[in-house]
């Protein structure tokens, strides 16, 4: 132990006594795992913002949407027997996280008159689901299907279009038709195509006012969801999607169930891809920094085998100048590595990543600076040195004494 720690202190030393000769050879090492860090980091984040974002249209791996008729009238069934044959199935096969999802449109009375828009009647489970993450307020939540007015979640259109800027004021806006009710805007969403108004409201809700707005009657008849969503491992997709079927058609007396994957399920692949090429690239800069280090160091050695020789003479073991040369290059690029990272921190920590790619919209799951990254920035610098101080050592230890004292 004695012995690394002198080792170590005598090439500290020597990384002190050289400061401007390891200046100029940890330039290219810092530059190289600088990039390296900084672009892994950004790779990483990248990749991250791509799964919200398939996962916001299809669902997480693996979701499996279900939707159900009458095949001889096309109907959806009976919203009750369509809750209890649902809630049946999550209870009988351990189903954690599922949502139903209604789709149609709804009755809003705006400043500029009554329109309609877009509504979506979702389980409060649908946001985990899909990654629902709104900008301002909150998404739905269970406590909504017993709030004494109906609790709406909308797109930036919709809320302009109530000609409010934010929800400081707390907004309500009348669902018409027949029974109208004033409802309270909980959140904000960046979503849809442009003007296009768009809001979701919890499924059966419940209270008087559970079909208010409502403008397709039959919607507000049969009231069941077009469509059940479950969350389930992805290598038991097939099997989950034969089991639902033959369950919610005995169920459902006979109904039409069909089952089908809505997630995208090469993404995962896809997104392996472009994190290995990240690191390949990262892999590529450091190299070439880790070669502008071994020829300082080749050239360092050769200038300094006098040196060497007479060590050698006074009794320095081949060991010991060998670590002396190795941990040498080891603790340079070591420190250079240190500050390459604390650098690529500060870069990425003060870049708007996320904002690039994401349009704006924030992550359910927002990852700080990537510990992996900076990580394999610190081990690359140090194998980076390792190997760079791998074949000066060599050079050094095979040195004649009497040729080295005469060099």
């Amino acid at each position: 132990m004695i012995g690394v720690l002198g080792a170590l202190s005598e090439a500290w030393d020597e990384v002190r006594v050289h400061k401007s000769r390891v200046v100029l050879s940890l330039v290219g090492v810092f530059l190289a795992v600088f990039a390296m860090t900084s672009v892994t980091a950004i790779g990483q984040l990248a990749a991250q913002v791509q799964q919200e974002t398939a996962e916001r249209t299809g669902g997480r791996p693996a979701t499996i949407g279900v939707s159900a008729y009458d095949p001889a009238t096309g109907m959806p069934p009976d919203s009750e027997a369509w809750d209890a044959a649902v809630a049946d199935l999550t209870d009988r096969y351990g189903i954690t996280t599922s949502a139903s999802i209604s789709y149609g449109e709804g009755l809003y009375r705006m400043p500029g008159g009554t329109q309609r828009a877009q509504t979506m009647r979702v389980s409060p489970s649908y946001g985990e689901l899909h990654r629902k993450e709104p900008i301002e307020g909150r998404w739905l939540r269970e406590g909504d299907r017993t709030s004494l007015s109906p609790a709406l979640v909308v797109n930036e259109a919709f809320l302009e279009a109530l000609g409010v800027a934010d929800l400081s004021s707390r907004p309500t806006v009348v669902l018409g038709g027949p029974t109208p009710v004033r409802a309270t805007i909980v959140g904000v969403l960046r979503e849809g195509y442009g003007s296009d108004l768009l809001a979701y409201r919890v499924d059966r809700s419940g209270g008087a006012w559970g079909d208010a707005g409502t403008v397709d009657p039959m919607q507000a008849m049969y009231g069941g969801p077009s469509t059940l969503e479950v969350w389930v491992n992805a290598d038991q997709a097939d099997e989950v999607m034969e089991t639902v079927r033959r369950d919610l058609g005995l169920a459902l007396g006979g109904a039409q169930v069909d089952p089908y994957r809505m997630d995208a399920e090469g993404v995962e692949k896809s997104l392996a891809v472009l994190r290995l090429a990240i690191r390949g690239a990262g892999i590529v800069v450091l190299v070439l920094g880790g070669l502008g280090v071994l020829n300082i160091g080749l050239v360092t050695v050769r200038q300094r085998i006098r040196e060497i020789g007479v060590r050698r003479s006074f009794g320095a073991t081949s060991g010991r100048v060998f670590a002396a040369v190795m941990l040498e290059s080891v603790c340079a690029t070591a420190l250079a590595g240190v500050v390459a990272v604390g650098a690529a921190i500060v870069l990425v920590r003060n870049l708007p990543v996320v904002a690039w790619f994401n349009d704006g919209i924030p992550l359910a799951d927002a990852p700080g600076f990537p510990v992996a990254a900076a990580i394999e920035g610190m081990i690359a610098a140090t194998a980076v040195g390792a190997l760079a101080g791998l074949l000066p050592a060599i050079i050094a230890v095979r040195a004649k004494v009497i040729d080295a004292i005469r060099f």
